[in-house]
């Protein structure tokens, strides 16, 4: 990280509408959010997989059809309990029913991952830059339980033009201690800042924050900076 301590602004973008497949989030936001240079514009991973048609239908009079899903979007279980399934998915997140959601979907759907969020963190930076004319940073976000920790929080899936990990290796702290081991992620603390204007149940989608580091705007990704390879993880 920098010296940068400034303020940082925290702009919820309303009245999207309720996103359909094919619809161009680019062009929806572009239209509704005065964008700035050097913003991270956030998005939910439920409003990008609809735009994707990542929705499938499951029956909606039978409350664990979708778990058909949930094993196909698997490439390996980890637990097991009840009703519960812990898994891996293809990008390498470890998530509750491999990110399958029947949460803010009509009924009789169910929401999948998008395919590979980083890209579709870039679809949107691209046309947000075509659409505003002003180079910004995207994040997708979607809502993760933590292993040892009770509650949800918001975490980035997927970001453009915007660093994902911080190495603060080698850097001094505040009493000119060599830093050792930090390496911060800062998607997921913007995700999770985000997610303070938009909530659960408010139909706001997209946020946008202003005044982060601008050392910090570079090319990112979650799957390369993020996903911590299972040779290193000390629990699968």
């Amino acid at each position: 990280m920098s010296e940068h301590a400034g303020p940082i602004a925290l702009v919820p973008v309303t009245g999207l509408g309720e996103i359909r497949a094919g619809d161009v989030l680019a062009d929806l936001i572009a239209e509704r959010a005065e964008l700035r240079a050097g913003d991270v514009v956030v998005v939910t991973q439920k409003v990008v997989s609809k735009a994707e048609g990542r929705l499938e239908a499951v029956d909606p009079d039978d409350p664990l059809s979708h778990k058909v899903l949930v094993e196909r979007e698997s490439v390996r279980v980890l637990r097991r309990r009840g009703e519960l399934i812990v898994s891996e998915t293809a990008h390498g997140f470890v998530c509750a029913n491999a990110g399958v959601d029947l949460s803010n979907v009509e009924r009789g759907w169910a929401a999948l991952l998008p395919v590979d969020p980083d890209r579709s963190a870039r679809r949107i930076r691209d046309g947000l830059r075509a659409r505003a004319g002003v180079d910004v940073a995207v994040i997708v976000s979607d809502t993760f339980g933590r292993t040892w920790r009770r509650g949800v929080t918001d975490v980035a899936i997927g970001c453009a033009g915007v660093a994902a990990i911080v190495d603060l290796r080698g850097t001094t702290d505040a009493l000119g201690r060599e830093l050792q081991v930090t390496e911060v992620c800062v998607a997921d603390e913007l995700a999770a800042a985000a997610d303070l204007v938009m909530g659960k149940a408010a139909e706001v989608p997209v946020a946008v924050i202003r005044g982060v580091d601008p050392t910090w705007l570079r090319d990112g990704s979650i799957r390369t900076e993020v996903v911590r390879h299972p040779s290193e993880d000390l629990f699968r």
